[in-house]
């Protein structure tokens, strides 16, 4: 176990980590899917376009059965190394997409399902992928959650040392940290 010195090391060196590829990474949205996001992916590309941000689409191309975990890696993957500020991945439920783009050093990838969870999402976890559940959640509401998300800022204040904490954890459980 660690000391409480230790991590606020661990938390200061991730933090100035973060804050510096966020400074150098593109203001691009990464976006992907399953066979079950496909028409909602394609829908919320177009109008992110149509609003002017730049978007990186990660697959899939067709409603023919693909597995997500695929997807949701290429699109964290892109967050997690500072290509796109963002991402946003759309499967059946959104729940398996958020569980694989949280493996990626880097991400803090939420399901939203309504405007609440959006704003929460960004403004006290400094969430920098969306998922959703196209099964779940009908197109125009998938349209708000994304602009709502988009359009949150992070809120540090208290919620700083919370978010610094869980990129501690994320820390302490990567190989390049466990050999130190």
């Amino acid at each position: 176990m660690k000391s409480e010195d230790e991590i606020r090391r661990l938390v200061t060196r991730v933090v100035d980590r973060t804050l510096a590829g966020a400074a150098s990474g593109s203001d691009g949205v990464a976006i992907g899917c399953d066979h079950g996001g496909f028409k909602m992916k394609e829908m919320l590309a177009g109008h992110l376009r149509e609003r002017g941000r730049s978007v990186t689409d990660c697959g899939t191309s067709s409603t023919e059965s693909v597995d997500y975990p695929d997807f949701a890696h290429a699109v964290a993957r892109l967050v997690g190394e500072g290509s796109c500020s963002s991402g946003i991945i759309i499967d059946g439920a959104g729940i398996g997409s958020c569980m694989v783009a949280n493996k990626v050093p880097g991400v803090r990838a939420a399901l939203c399902y309504d405007l609440s969870s959006a704003r929460n999402s960004r403004e006290h976890n400094h969430a920098n992928v969306l998922t959703l559940g196209a099964g779940l959640i009908g197109e125009a509401l998938a349209r708000q959650i994304v602009d709502e998300w988009l359009a949150t800022e992070w809120g540090p204040g208290r919620h700083a040392d919370r978010v610094g904490k869980i990129m501690a954890v994320e820390s302490m459980y990567q190989k390049s940290e466990r050999r130190s």
